[in-house]
């Protein structure tokens, strides 16, 4: 079969005057008659079902050849223009699934997206045969109004992304493990609808709901000394302060550093600490919105942060940045962090980084050793830290069958190596991240 990605726009028939945009499904007929699709084709002699290759955008196997369908087709819609725009593979994808959803002719009968050998999708026409698309769906599509199918299946594509409900019969937190089962039918009666959520990821449910709460270590050493460890879980997020009558109306819960008398002898560096604590006034926010930790300094001391290792600051880089004052900076994604767990996982041989290291009221330590420093605070989101030790034994089963990810609400998870994989790469492509070296 050939591997290359043909023009989808030098077909006559794919685009209609005034390089109008086509009509998916005869468009798509005719690329699964032609043939030239890698993966793409016909699986009955009556020309009714067939297959489109489904891959991550992440699997070290993966080449631009397993997306040349949803570049085909945007091209052919005009959404890409070669030499124009930048190659956007999710986005390609989700558009595609996105133009099939909305069909009524059409309907998704088996769901083999995660299959480690060959993942695919399985569509079949609902009518007597595809010859029926070409005729009945050959007017070109136009920027106006969308049909009442066309938002209901919006509606429904925004479902599939959201995951809303946990799976039927298996208790409030979802986290059951069932065999992979086809698709349901993806029918524009909203009647329907709630058969319609497919099987949950609990990973996604776990990391990036936000009725979940994370759980965080936090270790503070003053000029190198541990003098504070506290996990906590915080519904608003938590904020580093210095004293006991910081503002408590804000809605971050205070995480107060202890005093530097009660653990340093040397008089001048305990001051020192002392000004750098009073300083953080109303202290030094830090919280979760879905994929993503924010910071904000509230008070004069100014903060540098870093990602680095557990044990160490990565002081030899210098820092990622300095947290905003009275405005919020992002300081943690956890796409790429999930990106990093995915290539450990098949032997890239480097540990994802996840603890956060926050400098206070000093320059970063790039130039002498950070046990230097008057105030480090170390912060760790337990749940990153699980994640990496399931990564490392090679799933749950070998955690005596569970593992606990330190998040509110949540049941022991018990996942098989491969199955996550399989959910890892699922939130990669829910989180459109681009594919590893895309220019």
């Amino acid at each position: 079969m050939a591997t290359s990605t043909p023009r989808a726009g030098a077909h006559t028939e794919g685009r209609n005057m005034g390089n109008q945009k086509p009509r998916i499904l005869p468009w798509l007929v005719w690329q699964l008659d032609q043939g030239q699709l890698e993966g793409v084709s016909w699986l009955d002699p009556s020309r009714k079902r067939f297959r489109i290759p489904w891959k991550h955008g992440l699997r070290q196997d993966t080449q631009m050849e397993d997306f040349g369908i949803f570049r085909a087709w945007a091209e052919a819609s005009g959404a890409y223009i070669p030499g124009r725009d930048k190659p956007d593979l999710s986005t390609w994808k989700r558009n595609f699934r996105s133009a099939l959803n909305r069909k009524e002719g059409l309907r998704l009968v088996d769901d083999r997206s995660k299959d480690p050998y060959d993942p695919h999708k399985v569509y079949e026409f609902v009518s007597s045969g595809a010859g029926d698309f070409v005729q009945l769906d050959s007017s070109p599509e136009t920027n106006g109004g969308s049909s009442i199918s066309d938002a209901q299946g919006d509606l429904l594509e925004l479902l599939d992304d959201m995951s809303l409900a946990p799976l039927p019969g298996k208790g409030p937190s979802g986290l059951a493990v069932t065999p992979e089962c086809s698709q349901p039918l993806l029918s524009p009666n909203l009647d329907s609808l709630p058969n319609m959520v497919p099987q949950d990821n609990p990973l996604r449910q776990l990391l990036v709901a936000e009725e979940q709460q994370w759980e965080f270590e936090v270790t503070a050493f003053y000029r190198g000394r541990h003098v504070f460890q506290q996990t906590i879980f915080c519904p608003g997020g938590l904020r580093l302060v210095g004293c006991e009558a910081s503002d408590r109306t804000l809605r971050w819960q205070p995480v107060i550093l202890p005093d530097p008398g009660l653990s340093l002898t040397d008089g001048p560096v305990r001051n020192c600490v002392r000004r750098v604590l009073d300083c953080l006034g109303k202290g030094l926010a830090l919280w979760r919105v879905g994929q993503h930790l924010w910071a904000r300094r509230l008070g004069h001391s100014h903060s540098y942060w870093a990602i680095g290792e557990e044990l160490l600051p990565d002081s030899g880089r210098g820092p990622d940045g300095e947290v905003p004052k009275d405005k919020d900076g992002e300081v943690f994604d956890l796409g790429p962090f999930v990106a990093d767990l995915i290539a450990f996982m098949e032997g890239s041989g480097r540990s994802p980084r996840y603890t956060l290291w926050f400098c206070v009221g000093e320059p970063w330590p790039q130039d002498q050793p950070w046990v230097k420093r008057l105030v480090m605070v170390k912060v760790v989101p337990t749940c990153l830290r699980a994640l990496l030790d399931m990564a490392r034994v090679g799933g749950a089963s070998s955690l005596e069958n569970t593992v606990d990810l330190h998040i509110s609400n949540s049941q022991p998870l018990s996942l098989t190596s491969d199955q996550y994989k399989a959910y890892l790469l699922d939130l990669v492509e829910d989180m459109d991240l681009q594919v590893t070296g895309e220019d």
